[in-house]
């Protein structure tokens, strides 16, 4: 009988080795969980960025007019029957009067 309870005291720990140190372990899935909220953030962070240059991509191919917004905005360009102004703040230049 006493053989019987060491044998069942000695499975009883091994079973709790590998539940809390061995493969597939409590730790280890909580490890998982923790990546698995981690990439579902990034996931849902490029999937917002991927819908806004989807936007983008479709405004460029349907339209001039983002095409015009972005070379004003990027290459400072104008139209021909527009007068360009270009405002210096005399206080970014250092000379104050």
């Amino acid at each position: 009988m006493k053989w019987l309870i060491t044998l069942l005291l000695v499975l009883f720990a091994g079973l709790q080795y590998k539940l809390w140190f061995g493969e597939g372990s409590l730790v280890e899935v909580w490890q998982l969980r923790q990546e698995l909220e981690i990439q579902r953030a990034q996931n849902d962070e490029l999937r917002t960025r991927n819908e806004s240059l989807e936007a983008e991509v479709i405004d460029l191919k349907t339209g001039l007019d983002a095409i015009e917004e972005r070379a004003r905005r990027e290459l400072g360009m104008i139209a021909e029957d527009e007068i360009f102004f270009q405002v210096v703040d005399r206080h970014r230049l250092g000379g104050q009067r």
